[in-house]
């Protein structure tokens, strides 16, 4: 099920842009690592990536400027994320 997000660029130099996973859309269990392979789809752009866990921001969706395209830190976008059984 789809949901809106605020995009957050990561602090530092070459810092990522996360889409923030609201607890009621992430997955149950951080995997290896804190991380989970999921299908994502960012505004109708769907690819193969992997959410993961940190302590204190929660659940994050890493967007990178491919799918981005020109969007960045406090832009909202559409996101839909789903475990991908497959690759767990």
């Amino acid at each position: 099920m789809p949901f809106d997000a605020t995009l957050v660029r990561w602090p530092g130099a070459g810092g990522w842009v996360f889409a923030p996973v609201p607890a009621e859309h992430a997955p149950e269990a951080a995997g290896p690592f804190g991380r989970v392979p999921v299908t994502a789809t960012v505004d109708g752009r769907t690819w193969a990536t992997s959410v993961w866990r940190d302590r204190a921001a929660g659940w994050l969706l890493p967007v990178p400027a491919r799918i981005r395209r020109g969007r960045d830190d406090g832009d909202v976008v559409t996101v839909d994320v789903e475990v991908d059984p497959a690759r767990l």
